[in-house]
This record gives C-alpha cells, structure tokens and sequence, in this order.
C-alpha cells in the first residue's frame, strides 16, 4: 500500500476519533445549557409561587404558636403548642370538624352521582343542537363566582316568603320555610348549593370518558338482551371507575377548603349552624381578632387536607398496580 495514502487513512481516522470523543462532550453541555435557559425561563413563576404561598404558609404556622391578638398587640408572645392543646379540647372546633366531614362527603357523594346521569344521559342519541344547548346550561353554574352563587341563592331563591323557592312551596300548600335561619335547613341548604355549582365540573369529566367508549359495547349488550340498568352497572361504571377515582378526589380537596358561597350564603349562621372548619378559622382570626388561634386552626386545616390527598392518591396507585 502507497505509504502516502496510509498516512492520510490514518490522520482522517484520527481526525474522526477526535470528533467522535468532543461530540458527547458538545451535547452534554448543549443539555446543560438547556437546563440553565428552562430553569431562567421558570424562575419568576418560582418567585411568585414562593412570594404567594409559601411565605404566607409558612408565617400561617409560626403564627400558630404565638399568642397573637389584634385587640392586644402589646400582649402578643410565644407559647409553643398550646394554641393545639386549646383546640382539642374546644367543643366548638368538634362540632366544625363534624360538620366538615358531612359537607364533604354529602357534596361529594351528590356531585358523582348526579354528574354521572347528567353524563349518561346528555350522551345519549339527542339532536345536536339541542344536546349542545343543554350542555351549555349544565355548565353555567361553574363558571359563576362563588361569591355570586351564594348571594343569588341567598336573596332570590332562599328567602323566606320572598324567595322563589318559598313561592313555589306556597303555592304547593307547604308554606314558608326558614331555609337559612333554621339548623338543620341552613346545612342542607349551602349543600345543595355547593352541588349544584360543581356537579358541572364531575358531567364533564364523565362525558370526556363517556365519549372514549366504543358504541359496539352497548350494542353487543343489547343484542344480549341487557337492561339498561345492566348496561349501566356492568359497563358504564367499570368504564367511569377511573374519571370517578379523579373526580372524588379533586372534589373532596375543595369541599375541605370550601368558604365562598357558605360565606355569602350564609356567614356560618345561623350560630355556628354551617361553621365548617375553613369558616371557624376565619371567624375566630378576622371576627375575634385572634390571629394565633385562627392560624392554629387554618394550619390544622392544612394538615387534614395534605393527609387526604395523600391518603386518597396512595388508595388510587394502589388500584392501578
């Protein structure tokens, strides 16, 4: 072989090993550099999450072991624990805690099933525009402020002779109801409109899943001569069971937190009638001025909802492995 030529394979192989060896080096910092250009790109929405909810959060739990009491700032001094060794024993946190528990699951419960048969039902073979139609008003109330939804329930629907509600039961001969001044009728009332604000958000999560399944199941179905309540338990449910899982888990962490409507619907009256626990803790810090043990409260509050979520998220990957 020509020695010239030998000479010239060799240098362009070991021009090409040479590049071989700096192209992992150029990637990895290319990828590098990509990292450094995302993470500029994140840092101000890092800063406004930190700015927004994390320092607040925690002054929220420093605030809680501190006597702290806007009608006496000279007074305000630290105490450890003992704003919760209040609170545990405090009749009045017991009794929101019961009442959360049965706002939350009487909410939720209602949600999944009303949503489902809205769902099923507005998935049915209906004429387009009517079927679009009554998805439009299905979906109004959840694109209402809460704030709203609670004030137009509390004064044109809920008050007692003037209201619709008590025009309708009038004239059905049941007379006047004190919808939101009697105990019991006050709890079922801000339920009722809890769930009919979010019942919206649960069809369409069932109607996107409902979309997904193929039409030969249920034919195949009903040419075995399935019920439609058969159709509906051995097909419809096992088919929504993972859009249900999602939706009793997102619902249940705002039923926890909720406050807009019941406050404006209702303030936590009649007494301490619907006084959920998101309530109480913002009664007791802006109405009796006792920041300490209205943060002790929000923080415990905060701690319940944390330990669900992760409760309910550790049951769903459970399921699905």
């Amino acid at each position: 072989m020509n020695p010239k030529r030998r000479q010239k394979n060799d240098g362009g192989a070991s021009s090409s090993s040479i590049g071989n060896e700096e192209s992992p080096k150029r990637r990895l910092s290319l990828a590098k550099g990509q990292q450094r250009f995302g993470f500029l790109m994140v840092t101000p929405s890092l800063v406004f999450l930190l700015v927004v909810f994390t320092f607040p959060l925690l002054a929220l739990i420093g605030m809680s072991g501190f006597q702290m009491q806007l009608a006496r700032p000279d007074a305000d001094s630290w105490i450890g624990l003992a704003n919760y060794v209040r609170m545990l024993s405090d009749a009045r946190f017991w009794h929101s805690i019961r009442l959360t528990v049965i706002y939350t699951i009487s909410t939720v419960v209602l949600q999944v099933a009303i949503g489902m048969l809205l769902a099923v039902a507005l998935s049915a073979n209906l004429a387009g525009k009517l079927r679009n139609l009554l998805r439009i008003v299905v979906l109004l109330p959840m694109i209402t402020a809460p704030v709203v939804v609670g004030l137009v329930w509390r004064t044109l629907l809920l008050t007692q002779r003037y209201g619709l509600l008590d025009f309708v039961f009038i004239r059905l001969g049941f007379g006047t109801q004190p919808w939101l001044s009697d105990p019991s009728l006050a709890l079922v009332s801000v339920i009722v409109i809890h769930t009919w604000q979010w019942t919206p958000f649960a069809f369409l999560v069932f109607l996107a899943s409902l979309a997904s399944v193929p039409e030969e199941l249920y034919e195949a179905a009903m040419i075995d001569r399935a019920s439609a309540l058969q159709r509906f338990r051995y097909i419809t449910v096992p088919i929504l069971r993972p859009a249900i899982v999602i939706v009793i888990i997102i619902r249940v962490m705002v039923a926890l937190r909720a406050f807009a409507a019941i406050f404006s619907a209702t303030g936590g009256g009649p007494g301490t009638a619907t006084e959920i626990l998101n309530l109480f803790a913002y009664r007791t810090a802006f109405t009796a001025f006792n920041l300490g043990y209205g943060a002790t409260l929000g923080t415990t509050l905060l701690v319940i909802t944390t330990v669900t979520s992760f409760v309910f998220f550790r049951l769903r990957s459970a399921d699905q492995q």
